[in-house]
């Protein structure tokens, strides 16, 4: 959803344009009876991926500079001049979509786009931007920005996709090895060798499931230790978990459903009867089968999440964890 902001009789033509064509919510100055600019930014900025200013650019800064919160936070902000000239992209242009946003605006309003990023002006692909093509998750953003730099020197960076999905992007080179000042998509955490780690960004894919079996009443903090170090002793980060996956009547679990909150993923339970038709493809407990009526939890509930199991059960005081990959 994109937020249009218009402070002039002049702006609201183009606002009213750009809501009928990209279904926008409007902030007419000339319609708001109690109309303060700074309380309607900050609420566009909360509630839209993308903000639209029809202003100045000094008032779209203005407004929006109380609220700026970083580049990995903020929504994208364009600004249109209301002479209908220019759309420029004003901060988050990579993340947040502004750069996006100012051309599919340009094109609708046929005025003059403005980007200013340096990757995106010399025709090189900054490290955040693959990350929001693709849905990964940036390992850090200084090194993001590291990376960019490299990229505007005209340096080459390596690029490493462990499952090879992704085509080199313009100004890397494809690597079979890792090697420092280069870009590595994966779901570990190191590579596990001699390079230094902190010139290598890792853009952190999410495709890994977890399913979880547990004593009812399982403390949260025993949960998470548990799965966490579990991860971090196989090489997988805790960010490329996709989803974790349990028996329903798991779904009010607080250990898991904590869990799943620590790790900002969604939680999908699977019924007895689907669990029962695959519970016999694995090592099954006869107290989990007088207890739940099915033999097994965790490794079912990753093939139901459609992965392949790459950690088989594992069990320790009370808990079970099986790990996937999708």
């Amino acid at each position: 959803m994109i937020g249009i902001i218009s402070v002039t009789e002049k702006g609201d033509v183009l606002a009213r344009k750009l809501a009928k064509s990209l279904n926008g919510t409007l902030y007419l100055k000339t319609e708001i009876e109690d109309f303060k600019l700074s309380k309607l930014t900050e609420e566009a900025m909360q509630i839209h991926k993308g903000v639209i200013f029809i202003s100045s650019t000094g008032i779209a800064v203005r407004a929006i500079a109380t609220y700026l919160k970083g580049k990995d936070k903020d929504p994208g902000v364009v600004v249109v001049d209301v002479s209908n000239n220019y759309t420029i992209s004003l901060i988050s242009g990579h993340i947040g979509g502004a750069n996006d946003l100012a051309i599919n605006v340009s094109e609708i309003l046929n005025n003059t786009p403005i980007i200013t990023t340096a990757t995106d002006n010399l025709g090189v692909v900054a490290p955040d931007v693959i990350a929001v093509k693709n849905s990964l998750v940036i390992e850090d953003l200084k090194k993001a920005k590291i990376i960019a730099s490299l990229l505007v020197k005209g340096e080459i960076i390596g690029f490493k996709d462990d499952k090879n999905l992704i085509n080199t992007p313009s100004g890397y080179n494809e690597i079979k090895n890792l090697e420092e000042n280069s870009v590595w998509v994966t779901n570990k955490i190191s590579a596990n060798n001699n390079l230094d780690d902190k010139k290598i960004l890792r853009l952190i894919r999410k495709d890994i499931v977890l399913g979880i079996g547990c004593r009812r009443g399982i403390e949260s903090e025993r949960l998470e230790d548990f799965v966490i170090k579990t991860l971090y002793n196989n090489n997988i980060d805790p960010k490329a978990v996709l989803k974790i996956g349990s028996i329903e009547i798991k779904k009010d679990e607080k250990a898991i459903n904590d869990l799943k909150n620590k790790l900002e993923c969604p939680f999908e339970t699977f019924s007895k009867d689907e669990i029962l038709k695959i519970h016999n493809k694995f090592e099954g407990s006869d107290f989990v089968e007088k207890t739940l009526g099915v033999r097994s939890v965790c490794e079912p509930s990753v093939e139901l999440m459609g992965g392949n199991i790459i950690i088989s059960k594992i069990k320790f005081n009370g808990m079970t964890l099986s790990i996937g990959q999708v």
